[in-house]
């Protein structure tokens, strides 16, 4: 733990950042990842805030399980500056992947450090191709680079299909982002290990260029170019969020119409944590 304090400074803040979500909507809100708010009401730091943030205490312990099972071994290597610049790369360019494709999904919301982690495991595999990943429920591990390989196809397929609400976006660009930095840190990797990260960062690069040039070319019926009403990571906290909506617009309009003291004892308690008081 002394030889690795950024990954356990950023485990304890992940912690405390998502309990608060878990107990303050209001707070969760504010700094989840949002397009309407990212691009019309310029709160970029959502950007980032937005990786501190979970959904549930599973999303939290899984995510900071893999963290931590790559994290302390790549920062006793890179160090905890390197460590760090990896770390937030990875964030940032998950989400600028996840803006650039859901852009005029207004109410298009994400929460969670999958890109960042991403990007911390790209990272390992950049410097450590032959180590070995086990993965849950099969019996045997595999090399990191064929891990790398498998999981941007099965990523790439995610983003294609649109078929289940991970951000698989977030997941490709904070991949992405955590190899090429690691790589701009310590250009070396590149010639011991070259061609392991060819084979990972050329489908990679070649996938994001199709999506963004020519959405066309992979037949996604409802890509986000074009205005849409699909909504893709967190559709149960977004329907959650429309029902509180209603909730507190109910309970205004009473106020408006018979003032507050007509308000029942459930409501007003319903109000006040609403208001985040």
């Amino acid at each position: 733990m002394m030889n690795t304090p950024i990954t356990l400074f950023l485990t304890i803040i992940t912690i405390i950042f998502s309990f608060q979500g878990f107990q303050n909507q209001r707070f969760f809100n504010k700094y989840a990842f949002n397009i309407d708010g990212i691009l019309k009401f310029k709160e970029y730091h959502r950007m980032i805030s937005s990786g501190f943030l979970h959904g549930s205490w599973f999303h939290l312990i899984f995510n900071l399980y893999t963290f931590f099972s790559f994290g302390e071994s790549l920062e006793m290597v890179v160090g905890s500056v390197n460590f760090l610049l990896i770390f937030f790369a990875s964030l940032i360019g998950g989400n600028v992947l996840a803006l650039i494709i859901h852009r005029f999904e207004g109410e298009y919301t994400s929460i969670g450090a999958s890109g960042a982690v991403c990007g911390i495991i790209f990272a390992s595999i950049a410097v450590f191709p032959e180590m070995q990943i086990g993965m849950f429920l099969i019996p045997f591990s595999i090399s990191s680079w064929m891990y790398g390989l498998l999981f941007v196809l099965i990523t790439i397929y995610g983003i294609k299909s649109r078929s289940s609400n991970i951000g698989h976006e977030a997941h490709l660009g904070g991949a992405l982002l955590g190899m090429i930095a690691a790589i701009a840190l310590y250009p070396e990797v590149l010639k011991e290990n070259y061609l392991p990260i060819v084979l990972i960062v050329t489908p990679t690069l070649a996938f994001i260029f199709l999506l963004i040039k020519h959405p066309d070319y992979l037949f996604i019926e409802k890509f986000s170019f074009r205005q849409t009403d699909y909504k893709d990571i967190d559709a149960e906290f977004n329907e959650r969020k429309a029902a509180k909506q209603e909730e507190i617009d109910e309970i205004l309009d009473k106020i408006q119409l018979k003032g507050i003291n007509s308000l029942t004892a459930r409501e007003k308690e319903a109000l006040e944590r609403f208001s985040g008081k």
